[in-house]
């Protein structure tokens, strides 16, 4: 008897979290290439003279800059550059592509990884860099951790948009699967 995909999608164990950690962190590094050219351009355009000036504007434009080259990347190959480098893919559930809707909405609940510190720093008023920072951090490893509540281990913005990170490097083979 055949199985449904959906059936083989419910048996695919997902990447690890530091794995997924470690490619989140690698894809700020390369997001801020992305940043500082999008603001290059847009202090070019808009003839800013000091950081502040026309501060929503620019981060308006970085939000969408930001959100077009991720729901891009999702939906053509669901692989980010630094998801291509650790070898990880977003797919729906049942393992079909990310269309542009779910990736839309996914890029709007990806920023729950930063709403817990965020909001932590704004309440407090916080003003050093350095407590922002690690406010900021400790708000985005507990929302890590809370995909070890889940038995599938999936992060809560894919388990609403019904999406997963799926590994795509070559499968090792267990001890039960190698020949004696």
């Amino acid at each position: 008897m055949r199985s449904r995909p959906a059936d083989a999608a419910a048996l695919v164990a997902p990447p690890g979290i530091i794995r997924r950690l470690a490619s989140l962190v690698y894809e700020g590094v390369l997001l801020f290439g992305v940043v500082m050219v999008a603001g290059l351009f847009f202090a070019g355009l808009t003839q800013q003279r000091h950081a502040l000036q026309g501060k929503p504007a620019l981060q308006a434009t970085l939000f969408v800059v930001i959100g077009a080259y991720l729901v891009w990347s999702w939906t053509h190959g669901g692989q980010t550059l630094a998801m291509k480098t650790w070898k990880l893919r977003l797919e729906c559930v049942d393992g079909s592509p990310v269309g542009l809707p779910r990736a839309l909405v996914r890029y709007l609940l990806c920023w729950l990884w930063f709403v817990p510190g965020l909001s932590v720093a704004q309440a407090w008023s916080l003003k050093s860099g350095a407590m922002i920072f690690g406010t900021l951090a400790t708000g985005v490893l507990a929302y890590a951790g809370l995909a070890l509540l889940r038995p599938d281990r999936q992060f809560w913005h894919d388990v609403v948009c019904r999406t997963r990170i799926v590994a795509t490097g070559p499968r090792t083979a267990s001890k039960a699967e190698s020949p004696a």
